[in-house]
Formats: structure tokens, sequence, C-alpha cells
């Protein structure tokens, strides 16, 4: 044989990898820590909580968000350099309640620019500024909502309660050391990776990253609620409508009695014995008596609407010593969040009123009212000018 023929150390170990079942290049395999049923199964968890999640987030950014198309792979804790070899933003999740366990989230830095300028009012067109901590303070307030809304799907998925610590956010920069220290001890995570749309802004990915041990808990959580149905499933009389499943024999009793009166009823159909939590009455017969409690009829008073009025001014007695808050409403505005965390002493916020255009009287948010501010004694006081119409105020009321 001539040095030729000899395989190098690199083919060598590229053969025993691919025995290994494990990729040429040393990534491991998602095949070595999951099986297939257990990718879907994540993948439809993540499907779930995360379309709840892009829900709560378009409500936020009031854009169109979908996140879709999960995709399930496994990176080691080595490799996450090379997997984002670019400054990302991390958000650290931890379940507190229904699980235990820790969840990364991993986006881009330029969507999570686009996130924070949309919750700021802006038009989701960032500049190349780096992300200051106001942004990242706005990401970490969307991703609280998405995170929360995710918990409440999981909830329903798994039927118990799931609750989350509050998200921390910051910048993941591995190759300089940034952010390190947010991942867990774990040598390898489970990747599930998402397809993020914003708008016509967005058209990327987010990835979540999940400890094995963590991933597989939820699996068999889920996998495990859903034995009892597949194990139901098998029983051949499951297929049969519920009146022709056989039911248990009932236990012999005396003569006379209701369980013991078979055969058919008087339409001819067979009488099936009553299912648990059920009462069948026998069918009348001479040889059957039935026991019939007879009682009295009970009617209220009627003494009390013989005079209407009488009755009347009662009733209104005791709603007079109710209290009610009343509100004298200036006037209102909406301002935009950045507009807001502008403000100052001195800043000056113009209403939605004209100069001496008559005020709001509300009670308990209800608007009865309208008046002109006066003063008396040195405090604001409203005079009442105007009194909305019964059929006005009843159509508020609704």
């Amino acid at each position: 044989m001539t040095n030729n023929e000899y395989l190098s150390q690199e083919e060598i170990d590229a053969l025993l990898r691919q025995a290994a079942g494990e990729p040429p290049d040393g990534s491991p395999s998602v095949e070595r820590y999951l099986t297939p049923l257990e990718q879907d199964a994540l993948g439809e968890i993540g499907n779930i909580s995360f379309g709840s999640a892009a829900t709560a987030l378009s409500t936020l950014l009031g854009r169109k968000v979908e996140i879709t198309t999960p995709k399930v792979s496994v990176v080691r804790k080595i490799d996450l350099e090379s997997e984002f070899p670019q400054p990302h933003v991390s958000v650290h999740v931890r379940y507190v309640a229904g699980f235990e366990g820790f969840n990364l989230l991993v986006i881009r830095t330029r969507d999570a620019h686009v996130i924070a300028d949309l919750m700021m009012g802006g038009s989701g067109l960032p500049s190349d500024e780096p992300l200051s901590e106001l942004h990242l303070s706005a990401v970490q307030e969307a991703m609280n909502q998405m995170m929360g809304s995710a918990a409440t799907s999981m909830s329903t998925i798994f039927n118990r309660l799931v609750n989350i610590s509050p998200p921390g956010v910051g910048i993941l920069d591995l190759p300089k050391g940034v952010g390190a220290e947010t991942i867990p001890d774990e040598d390898v995570f489970v990747k599930v990776a998402f397809r993020l749309t914003i708008g016509d802004l967005v058209d990327s990915s987010i990835m979540q990253l999940l400890p094995v041990g963590f991933a597989k808990e939820m699996v068999q959580s889920l996998l495990g609620g859903a034995r009892e149905p597949e194990h139901a499933a098998v029983d051949p009389a499951a297929d049969r409508p519920a009146a022709s499943r056989p039911r248990p024999e009932p236990a012999v009793e005396p003569a006379g009695t209701a369980s013991s009166q078979q055969g058919t009823s008087g339409t001819g159909m067979p009488r099936q014995p009553p299912g648990p939590h059920t009462y069948a009455p026998p069918e009348p017969g001479p040889n059957i008596r039935r026991n019939v409690s007879v009682q009295p009829a009970q009617f209220a008073d009627l003494s009390a609407v013989s005079s209407g009025v009488q009755a009347d001014e009662r009733n209104l007695d005791l709603l007079l010593d109710i209290p009610l808050r009343v509100t004298v409403e200036l006037g209102r505005t909406k301002k935009l969040i950045r507009e807001i965390l502008e403000f100052s002493p001195g800043s000056i916020i113009e209403l939605d009123k004209l100069a001496g255009e008559p005020v709001d009287i509300l009670v308990n948010n209800k608007l009865i009212a309208r008046g002109e501010v006066v003063v008396i004694d040195e405090n604001f006081g409203v005079r009442i000018t105007d009194i909305i119409s019964p059929r006005e105020r009843m159509e508020k009321l609704k």
C-alpha cells in the first residue's frame, strides 16, 4: 500500500464522527440529543407560545409582527462565539413557576434598534448609533410583554400555571467576552430559531437557547399529558356512540327496585341503565309506586307593591348615602413616549379644549353635565351650565 492510499488524520476523524452520527464539521447532531418526536414537540411549543408573543409585540409597535417557522437544532457552548460573531442583544428569562429552567433569547442588534425606535414613537428606521440605555429599556419592556404572553400560552398548553421572572436585557458580544456571564453553564443547548418579520422593516430571525435538560422536561410534560387520550383511543368501544357502548352490569337488587326494571320503554326502545352521577326514573307501571313530596307554593309578599310610589321612595332612600366620584375635566391630549420623557419643569401641554369652552363634569367617569370654571374663596369651582339629557346619559352608561 503506497502513501497515497493511507487516510489522513482529518479523514479518519471525519469517518469516526460519521460513525457516531455527527456531521463532518464536528458540530453535534440534533438526533443525538432529541428524537424527531421531541423536535416536533419543541417546535410546536415554540410556535404556539411565540405566536402569542408576536400578537403582544404587534399591539405595542402598531405594526404587523409574525414569529413563525421554528427550526430545532443543537449548539455547543464552545461554538456560540462562532454562532454569534457579531454583537447581538440577549434576553435572559428564568421560569419560576410551573417549570424551573432558563431561557435565552438572542436577536440581532438592528432588530432590537427597530423595536426600540417604534416603542419610542419613531418610524422604525434607526440610525447607526449604538444602542443606548434608553433603547435597551424599551426593548426590555417589549420583551417583558412578549414573554409574559408566551408564559400565558404555555399555561394553556401544559394546563398549569407558568410564570417567569422579569426578563433581563443586555448586549451579547462573545468575541469580546461581553455578556458571557448571562449564558448558563451548560455544554450543549437546544437552539430554536424563528423567522421574525415586523411589517416591511424587519425580516430576520430570533433564536431561543434552552438547556437540553429543560427542553426535555417540557417535552416530557407535554407528551406525558397526551398519553391518556392515546390509550383511550385504543379502546375499540370508543369509536361507537355513547348509547351503544357496553356498560358495567348493575348490582343485583331485590325485585321492585329501580335498577331491576329492565326491558323496553313504552316507545319500544331499549332502556339503558343510568350512567354515573345521573338518575333515570323508572317507567310508570301498575306495580311501581312513586314517593312524591308535595309542598305548598311559596310566593313573595305583594303588599309592598300596593303603593308603587312609596316602594320607589324606600328603594331610593337606600341609594342616597352611596358616595360617587365627581371629576371636572379641563381637557385631554395624546403624547408619544418620547415626548413624555422630554417633559421638564416649565413644559406646556396643549389640550383639546378651546379657551372659554365649557368643561366636562363626570360622575364615576360618566359625562353628566358641562359647566364653566369659577373661583370660590381661593378655591376652584365649576358652575353647571348644561345637563346631559337622560337619553344621552343612558347611552353613555351602556
